[in-house]
């Protein structure tokens, strides 16, 4: 009963036992062929899908380097307008006014005359806020320098003078000149 087809034709003469063996063995070659062509394929798939992990992998870090990025540029834009708001000095009854470049412009800010004298001498500083300029101490200025160099519009570079150093203490400087 456990007869095969192969026996069966081997029983009736349509094939001899070398034509047998020979078909046995590419049954057998075709099963194992396919056999590595399966494993192949599954191995070509598993590399498809660890390369496009990868891929993904390092995508999603790009964008989380560059949220964090933008992230803390905002805090650190957060941080300049907070100190400029709490430590900005009035200017309510600012008559006279002050001249500075930015860029490649020449600007004008009213400050007052204390004010006037405090940003020669470098103890105060002009920063942007937005769209206006306001004016800092210039500690203050130099804290906000430390996070954001752009805010900085105008500081003068404190002046310790002695009177040995003071070339011009002689000379008298008119009243009316202002820059």
């Amino acid at each position: 009963m456990g007869n095969s087809l192969q026996d069966q034709f081997l029983k009736t003469g349509l094939v001899d036992k070398q034509q047998a063996n020979k078909a046995k063995k590419n049954v057998r070659k075709k099963s194992k062929q396919q056999r590595n062509s399966k494993e192949k394929i599954v191995d070509e798939n598993k590399l498809r899908v660890q390369e496009a992990q990868a891929k993904k992998t390092a995508r999603d870090r790009e964008l989380n380097r560059q949220q964090k990025s933008q992230a803390e540029q905002r805090a650190i834009a957060a941080q300049v307008k907070q100190l400029i708001e709490m430590n900005r000095l009035p200017r309510d009854k600012a008559e006279v006014p002050y001249n500075f470049t930015e860029e490649t412009r020449i600007k004008k800010i009213y400050v007052t005359d204390t004010q006037h004298g405090q940003l020669s001498r470098g103890l105060l500083a002009i920063v942007r806020l937005g769209e206006t300029y306001e004016l800092v101490p210039a500690v203050v200025a130099e804290k906000i320098r430390l996070r954001d160099e752009v805010s900085i519009i105008l500081i003068n570079e404190s002046q310790k003078s002695s009177e040995e150093d003071d070339l011009y203490a002689d000379y008298k400087v008119p009243d009316d000149l202002m820059w």
